[in-house]
């Protein structure tokens, strides 16, 4: 199968052409822009491959959770390229994602989600395919769940936001933390190739974010109430 991913949840943004076991891809740092390299860059990709939109099978996006700009950047550019085609699209979790891209056997997924929270999942990696342990959810991080057993490995930038915080409510059950790992358009298109072959892809309209948290600012009150400033 032939699958673009698309993934800009984070400040890392990536796009990945997948050509049956093949691999292109993409990718930059950027804070505060780079929506003006996505679509370039998907255009490249399928240059470098010589080929043209109508020859995918279909298109895997990072449909959350992560910053909300960013996910509405991702399901626009999937939802523009893929209606013109009649072309599937899959929304894969940007946790998800980034449990494949850790490179653990178990993995708590964890990001900054702002306002004094993170966003984590826990997922085991069984023939190179995540496994739900912990469904995708926000915390503080002194209260995140712990998930069960040990030998987790935390991956993710919010042990580098929140790891002191995030080491004292998980405890032992961490034996490793990879905070420099991103969600990557690489692991979104892995994760869209089952779900496509299976005939699970979308119309393009329903590919929408998944925001996990809907709740985009705190009130005075709440922030003095988690330790912030007015």
């Amino acid at each position: 199968m032939k699958i673009l991913g698309l993934e800009t949840s984070s400040r890392r943004l990536s796009v990945a052409l997948w050509l049956d076991g093949r691999l292109l891809e993409r990718g930059g740092d950027y804070p505060n822009a780079g929506s003006e390299y996505v679509l370039p860059w998907a255009v490249e990709l399928l240059a470098e491959a010589g080929m043209a939109l109508g020859d995918l099978d279909g298109i895997g996006v990072g449909a959350g959770p992560g910053g909300f700009v960013g996910l509405r950047l991702a399901c626009g550019i999937a939802q523009g390229l893929a209606f013109g085609l009649d072309l599937p699209v899959v929304g894969v979790s940007t946790l998800e994602a980034l449990a494949l891209a850790a490179g653990g056997a178990r993995v708590l997924a964890c990001t900054d989600a702002r306002m004094n929270e993170v966003y984590v999942a826990a997922y085991e990696i069984h023939d190179g395919m995540p496994e739900t342990i912990m469904a995708p959810g926000v915390f503080p991080p002194e209260r995140v769940p712990v998930p069960p057993g040990s030998g987790w490995l935390g991956a993710g930038e919010g042990f580098s936001v929140y790891g002191e915080r995030l080491h004292e409510a998980l405890g032992t059950t961490l034996t490793a933390v990879s905070a420099d790992v991103w969600p990557t358009a690489a692991a979104v298109a892995r994760l869209a190739l089952p779900r496509l072959a299976r005939g699970e892809g979308l119309d393009p309209a329903l590919a929408a974010p998944r925001y996990v948290r809907d709740k985009v600012a705190l009130t005075t009150a709440e922030r003095l109430a988690r330790g912030g400033v007015r």
